[in-house]
């Protein structure tokens, strides 16, 4: 399977249960690693053949961004279920980092994995 990665996407989102992260936007890091449905780009170099990587970002800060969360996990899913749902991915791996949230530690997140990696 091939695989397009995008790395250190960073967003301004409401994101968090205490009252302090539901009023004011964090800083989030986001990585994601979208498995393709096919491998022809490579031979036919047009990008109907493989996913737009600049339009899941589009997409991604003008339908999720914006949004509030409660839970680093609910961002990741929508996340997942966007890239797979809209743009055919067979599988997307999503990490999502708070930046320097905790004293001492530079970022904290998860990663999540959807869909069937072949």
């Amino acid at each position: 399977m091939d695989i397009i990665f995008l790395r250190e996407i960073k967003l301004q989102v409401l994101i968090g249960i205490y009252q302090w992260e539901q009023q004011l936007p964090q800083t989030i890091q986001l990585d994601l690693d979208i498995g393709l449905p096919h491998s022809r780009a490579g031979q036919t170099g047009k990008v109907e053949d493989t996913i737009d990587y600049g339009a899941v970002i589009t997409r991604i800060r003008e339908t999720l961004a914006p949004q509030p969360y409660s839970l680093l996990e609910v961002f990741a899913e929508q996340v997942a279920a966007l890239v797979i749902n809209e743009f055919g991915a067979p599988w997307v791996k999503v990490s999502v980092a708070k930046l320097g949230l905790i004293r001492g530690v530079k970022l904290v997140g998860l990663t999540i994995e959807r869909g069937n990696r072949v």
